[in-house]
């Protein structure tokens, strides 16, 4: 197995990152923010280190302008000049320089004014028993694989698909991350963390 380096961007939580250093790679985070855990990040702008030679680059660039989740607020003052830095920002790190590439971000803007995601997988699929439409840009990487219960001779990686948490007012069904985080002071970050199984999926398929 060739070790590689990978540049794990827009990422304080360390989850992506460790998953790698576990397969051997020399992974490196990068926030604004600093790392919740100790290892390898540079907390700055990513694009100080972006010429860095790396060999894979896994983006997760703030989505907080993109997501369709908040359409509400979709034509408040200002909020149209956000969304095109926010696509500007999420495509200079497509077209990065560096040989593969995956860029993570919710159902939003990037699905219709740039291109349809190579794949769209939820945590459930790779053994986190939680519900989020989760969009992956690729370059050069296969798509992530995934086995279902009803499949022979193959380790299943799903769980069971979870159900709503509880229903809205308005009738909408909310899942769990929506309500243990939906109003809390620092919703916003802990919706960022990434999922386990999925980082784990990325290291052992992608590295």
């Amino acid at each position: 197995m060739k070790r590689l380096r990978v540049l794990v961007a827009c990422e304080f939580s360390g989850i992506v990152r460790d998953a790698f250093i576990e397969r051997g790679h020399d992974a490196m985070s990068c926030d604004l923010l600093p790392t919740e855990r100790p290892g390898p990040h540079y907390q700055g702008d990513v694009f100080d280190i972006i010429n860095d030679g790396w060999d894979l680059m896994i983006a997760h660039p703030p989505c907080t302008y993109l997501s369709y989740a908040a359409t509400k607020y979709w034509n408040q003052p200002g909020r149209d000049k956000k969304r095109e830095e926010a696509l500007n920002f999420f495509l200079k790190l497509f077209r990065a320089p560096i040989p593969k590439i995956a860029i993570e971000n919710p159902v939003g803007y990037p699905n219709t004014v740039f291109r349809k995601p190579d794949q769209i997988v939820n945590p459930f699929n790779f053994g986190d028993p939680e519900r989020k439409a989760i969009c992956l840009w690729l370059n050069n990487l296969p798509t992530l694989f995934y086995t279902k219960p009803n499949e022979l001779f193959t380790d299943i990686t799903h769980v069971e698909k979870p159900g709503p948490t509880y229903i809205d007012k308005s009738g909408k069904a909310r899942y769990f991350t929506d309500a243990i985080i939906g109003f809390s002071k620092d919703a916003q970050k802990r919706r960022s963390r990434f999922f386990p199984g999925i980082a784990k999926a990325m290291a052992t398929q992608w590295g």
